[in-house]
């Protein structure tokens, strides 16, 4: 399957089973950017619980900040759907390692959410102006470059799995990816004050 044809950008976020964190790294980043950003958002899983909704406690959290998960339903991951996106986001280095084992040329453009949102907000300052589309392929590019720049260590990268745990867990995963994604945001140009 070819990448992403020439002008589309595509945002892939995996985690294990496609239910709590990537459906809603998905649906956080897409009510970010907006419907004009140029910019394609799925995500799938490693050991997707295939056709499953977003699993209740998150579903819940999501739907009280106004975010409908009404159409997602969990799909496995394939090396044509890594394959096609131009950035790749897990919820963990395992997860990263899993999707790099799978397609090994992905490797320059996998990362963790967390991961890649601390480094495009250390290179944005020199991508230089422009839109979402020409600033994520920037940051893709520069972003590989600026790992020694880091502060916070791989122990840092990984977002908890709230699958069947309390309540309290999917709060505080959904905190830390929202945190990513609000990081990655203001990165592309579209801070959460104007993205809509």
């Amino acid at each position: 399957m070819p990448r992403a044809q020439p002008g589309a950008v595509s945002v892939l976020l995996v985690c294990t089973g496609n239910v709590c964190r990537s459906p809603a790294a998905e649906v956080l980043l897409r009510a970010g950017l907006g419907r004009r950003s140029g910019l394609r958002v799925a995500s799938a899983g490693l050991e997707a619980r295939v056709g499953e909704p977003v699993d209740e406690p998150m579903r819940r959290l999501l739907a009280d900040r106004g975010l409908s998960t009404a159409a997602a339903a969990a799909r496995q991951l394939t090396p044509d759907l890594v394959r096609a996106a131009d950035l790749v986001l897990t919820m963990t280095t395992q997860q990263r390692a899993g999707v790099v084992a799978q397609v090994p040329v992905a490797v320059r453009r996998t990362f963790t959410l967390r991961e890649f949102a601390e480094l495009a907000a250390l290179v944005a300052p020199e991508v230089g102006a422009g839109g979402p589309v020409a600033r994520l392929r920037a940051l893709v590019q520069a972003a590989p470059r600026a790992r020694a720049r880091r502060e916070a260590g791989p122990g840092h990268d990984d977002v908890e799995d709230p699958f069947r745990r309390p309540e309290a867990v999917h709060a505080r995963a959904l905190a830390a990816i929202d945190d990513a994604v609000a990081t990655l945001l203001a990165a592309l140009g579209r801070p959460r004050s104007d993205a809509a």
